[in-house]
């Protein structure tokens, strides 16, 4: 009898340290994914307060770089500039076997326009899905 209840125990024990981590696992991954809204918005910041209207392509792409992400897509008319940018924040992943360290992704559109005075307003929103090569 006595075996029995204590790899009851045992188990219990178990369940509870799994069910532990998995919700410190997905508030580091939530955390991650907070961070890279924070990127998004420091980077339609940067790319807003560029010199002489919207920059080109690789200057865009350089300051993704800057703010850990990597550019999608761009497109840019006389009066705006589209992006596409994925970014991503690092997180613990802990296990019973240790700790990894994970990346969480995430995609965003920012599109620039001119608003009153010619100052590019940004418009940032994160995309359900990121079709990347």
């Amino acid at each position: 009898m006595v075996p029995i209840v204590a790899v009851l125990i045992a188990a219990s024990v178990l369940m509870v340290m799994s069910h532990r981590q998995e919700r410190a696992n997905e508030r580091n991954k939530a955390g991650a994914l907070d961070r890279t809204a924070a990127l998004a918005r420091s980077y339609a910041r940067d790319v807003a307060a560029s010199p002489n209207g919207f920059p080109g392509q690789e200057a865009v792409r350089g300051v993704a770089e800057r703010h850990d992400g990597r550019l999608l897509s761009y497109a840019r008319s006389e009066d705006s500039l589209t992006t596409t940018v994925r970014f991503f924040g690092e997180y613990e992943d802990t296990s019973m076997f240790g700790v990894s360290h994970s990346r969480a992704y995430q995609c965003y559109s920012i599109v620039l326009r001119r608003g009153t005075g010619g100052v590019p307003q940004a418009r940032t929103s994160p995309l359900e899905r990121c079709d990347v090569i």
